[in-house]
């Protein structure tokens, strides 16, 4: 008899699209998705990726007593992606445009399962928002917008979308250089208005554009917890141009087998 080891168990936070005032059909409902691309990078391992839907109290059918806690247990890791703006609420300000407000319904939902794996002792890796909702749990707090609060001659959102791409810098003493097999960074797919701005507790800065601000962090906690500004899943396999991602996926994959 052949015995098949069982396959890591990964979560993925779901985007939620909301009710569209002037919708009709599908986008009259609550709609929670997750990007292909970023499913298809973690599958290019032995890995079984789940997407985790929020547990919500007011929805229309009775809810069993699942909660976000279970998942934490059962799965071996948890990936934060991206999307909206995380609400500046969520760190003590006030939006400073109401374009800036993010999703408080998803920062409430994200938050609480950041926790329960970080309770639980599981790996997390933020992607871009994910990355921002990390330094924010930690008590850190982010640039509501990068073009008027940190002007820089970098774009770091651009019309052009997943084919732009800046440099970034792995710090000199950070993981991040053991992982790259001592390479010195390169160039990534980066978009984003909202950046870091005060680190958060025991966070440490594993990456930085060449303008300062933070492309990767780290938590100095018991557990993996780590984030990237970039978006990994749009780095095309054979593209020369564009850092290979795949040894910051190995690493976080390995701390979820172990």
């Amino acid at each position: 008899m052949i015995f098949r080891r069982r396959p890591i168990h990964i979560g993925l936070s779901a985007r939620i699209h909301h009710p569209q005032p002037d919708g009709r059909g599908i986008h009259t409902r609550t709609l929670q998705v997750l990007e292909q691309s970023i499913a298809q990078w973690v599958q290019s391992r032995d890995v079984l990726v789940l997407m985790v839907p929020s547990v919500l109290q007011d929805g229309i059918l009775m809810r069993s007593n699942i909660r976000l806690r279970d998942y934490a247990e059962y799965l071996d890791g948890l990936i934060l992606q991206g999307g909206a703006d995380v609400s500046p609420l969520a760190y003590g300000e006030t939006p400073l445009q109401p374009a800036w407000a993010g999703d408080p319904v998803r920062d409430a939902y994200e938050l609480e399962l950041l926790h329960e794996f970080m309770e639980a002792g599981k790996p997390v890796l933020g992607i871009c928002r994910g990355m921002q909702l990390i330094n924010v749990a930690l008590g850190g707090s982010l640039y509501q917008d990068l073009p008027t609060q940190f002007p820089s001659d970098i774009a770091h959102e651009h019309e052009d979308y997943d084919r732009h791409a800046h440099p970034v810098r792995f710090s000199p003493e950070g993981h991040f250089i053991r992982w790259f097999a001592g390479g010195e960074g390169g160039q990534v797919v980066s978009i984003h208005h909202q950046a870091i701005h005060r680190l958060g507790n025991d966070v440490v800065v594993e990456a930085e554009a060449a303008d300062g601000i933070i492309e990767a962090i780290r938590w100095k906690g018991r557990s993996f917890v780590c984030g990237v500004q970039w978006h990994p899943e749009f780095h095309h396999h054979g593209d020369g141009g564009l850092l290979d991602c795949a040894p910051l996926l190995d690493a976080f994959l390995d701390a979820a087998r172990h």
